[in-house]
């Protein structure tokens, strides 16, 4: 069986694509420095899928740490998860992304270079389009974007085209995801991160539950039908899904590649939609509050999908309704998250 390498294993998209990739007859090695998860979250994949991953805390940044793993271990493809990901702590702290995130892939491209280990999915952003026309489109100009976090994800993508352009063996597929929420359907494992969530619906199931007092949505006087910004919310267990399919579509490349594919659902929901949603076929409450505009956001993103249908046979099953209840039942099983 092929060893994949899953940077950021332990992490909300990395843990649900761990579950996928075990259950696609691969064997998982996952690395992660919890910086935002626990070990638990593989331990609990471990129980959902009755395989073991071999995991390692570990940086991306930390080069020696990697040579000792990829010496180990026959690696065959590497999925590039590890990064931080929040538009507004990025604007406050640009360093620390830029830090992470860029010098991160640069480190994880060097060894893999080293090792002659030349196939990657990278974990990037339909932030990368800027505030464009939607749907956005693959060929799409990118680059106008609007926050730091959004930048790295566009430099990572742009470092990635200079290497397959200096060395056509390496096999690069770029997956630009949308906005991943939802839970595995077991409630074991969703997302759950440290601190103050950054990303809506964790805040939203916290609000439910009593955790937090109340919602805040940046903005409602965005040129939007009711003023909130849409988003295209695609279930992480879809996502996860498209990973396998892009391992399959690096297997069929007869020589290298480089590519990118949008992720996500082709439709666009508001956040007040998705609230709304949420209440309704959790039969909860969802205190919230307008609040100001938050710097980095656009007004309205979803994406084309008709690429990723045609060259990678893929395309969502779950919709909104499916995603808001299988977060529910993650945070109903899991209160306090995964210090249960």
């Amino acid at each position: 069986m092929k060893n994949v390498l899953v940077t950021g294993g332990a992490g909300y998209i990395g843990s649900h694509t761990c579950v996928e990739l075990l259950n696609s007859g691969y064997n998982v090695i996952s690395i992660d420095n919890y910086s935002n998860s626990v070990p638990e979250s593989i331990n609990r994949v471990n129980k959902i899928t009755g395989k073991k991953i071999i995991s390692f805390n570990c940086d991306v940044r930390d080069k020696d740490r990697l040579f000792e793993i990829f010496s180990k271990y026959d690696i065959y493809c590497v999925i590039h998860f590890a990064a931080l990901k929040a538009v507004g702590e990025s604007v406050k702290d640009p360093l620390s992304y830029y830090d992470n995130n860029i010098f991160g892939i640069i480190n994880l491209l060097e060894v893999m270079k080293k090792f002659n280990v030349k196939k990657m999915i990278f974990s990037s952003s339909a932030t990368v389009y800027g505030d464009n026309k939607v749907p956005y489109l693959e060929d799409m100009n990118t680059g106008n974007v609007t926050n730091p976090y959004g930048r790295t994800k566009y430099f990572s993508e742009q470092i990635l085209s200079d290497l397959y352009y200096s060395d056509k063996d390496w096999r690069i597929l770029l997956l630009r995801y949308f906005n991943p929420i939802g839970a595995h359907e077991s409630g074991m494992i969703g997302e759950d991160p440290n601190g103050i969530p950054n990303n809506i619906m964790p805040f939203i199931s916290r609000v439910a539950i009593g955790r937090l007092p109340k919602l805040t949505i940046f903005g409602n006087d965005y040129d939007t039908p009711d003023g909130t910004c849409i988003r295209d919310y695609i279930h992480v267990v879809d996502l996860a899904l498209g990973h396998v399919k892009a391992i399959g579509k690096i297997d069929d490349s007869k020589s290298g590649v480089l590519d990118c594919f949008n992720l996500g659902t082709g439709k666009g929901n508001s956040v007040l939609e998705l609230v709304n949603t949420f209440e309704r076929v959790n039969n909860c409450k969802v205190n919230y509050e307008i609040g100001n505009r938050r710097s980095g956001d656009v007004a309205s993103c979803y994406a084309n999908v008709e690429k990723a249908k045609r060259d990678l046979g893929w395309e969502t099953k779950y919709d909104l309704e499916r995603m808001c209840k299988d977060t529910w039942r993650f945070q109903l099983n899991n209160p306090n998250g995964y210090k249960n």
